[in-house]
């Protein structure tokens, strides 16, 4: 396990912290990896009904560490996006309800995160989005899939190439998140969520999220072509890691 993937259970509902609160809880592979096994645990415990996914402090997560990939060789950040491709798959294979609840951002590698999550509850004033091609990341057919399947292709599409962010409001209208609530009751709002999840016999749970993943098989059948391509464009991307680590220092 990482010391940034922290799993808490209690009672019917388990819960799932992300990061330590610094660094927007950007997540490095091993956390990924940590991720994952965190998730395939989970879906082996039948008396868990739900559980929730969140960041540590005030925001959800960055994504990935980008301080990882200073100077990394192409081999090692393939291999990094695959890590971060079989976290959210294993969120998605998950036959446990699992919900995001998201404060701050939710970008990249986070919004796949998301995304990946039955459900989403966002403080008002969280934004989510795809601001990965400035970075030379090559969008795999995974992540697109994941988005347009929410928001539409059309959206989707905007989203990708210009990297824009969405607010709360504008995320809900997409169909991308399912409740906007204050960020005071923020948590309040997930608990309430989750006790009217919990209350439901698991076997019909687990039968509900199974014939609502029926719909996910493009998400699928994309995550199971994810290696046929490169994740990113190297020289870009080292150039696009490094301007921005250096705006970061500097801001």
């Amino acid at each position: 396990m990482s010391a940034n993937v922290t799993v808490r259970s209690h009672g019917r509902g388990a819960e799932v912290v992300l990061g330590s609160g610094g660094s927007a809880n950007a997540l490095g592979h091993d956390d990924w990896r940590a991720l994952e096994l965190a998730f395939r645990e989970l879906a082996l415990d039948e008396e868990i009904r739900v559980i929730v996914v969140r960041g540590s402090g005030s925001t959800f997560s960055a994504g990935s560490d980008l301080r990882e990939w200073v100077h990394a060789a192409p081999d090692d950040v393939e291999e990094a996006f695959a890590a971060m491709e079989a976290a959210c798959t294993a969120i998605e294979e998950c036959p446990t309800p699992v919900i995001a609840q998201v404060s701050g951002v939710a970008a990249g590698a986070g919004c796949q995160l998301a995304l990946a999550c039955d459900l989403r509850v966002f403080a008002a004033d969280a934004r989510i989005g795809m601001p990965i091609a400035r970075l030379g990341i090559l969008v795999s057919p995974a992540f697109a899939a994941r988005l347009a399947l929410l928001a539409g292709h059309g959206l989707a599409r905007e989203l990708l190439y210009t990297g824009r962010l969405l607010d709360a409001e504008q995320a809900v209208a997409a169909g991308l998140v399912n409740r906007r609530v204050p960020a005071a009751e923020l948590a309040a709002a997930t608990a309430e969520l989750v006790a009217a999840v919990a209350a439901q016999p698991r076997a019909a749970l687990v039968a509900a999220k199974q014939a609502v993943s029926v719909g996910l098989s493009p998400t699928r059948a994309a995550a199971d072509s994810f290696a046929s391509g490169p994740a990113v464009s190297y020289e870009d991307f080292q150039r696009g890691v490094t301007a921005f680590l250096s705006r970061s220092r500097h801001q």
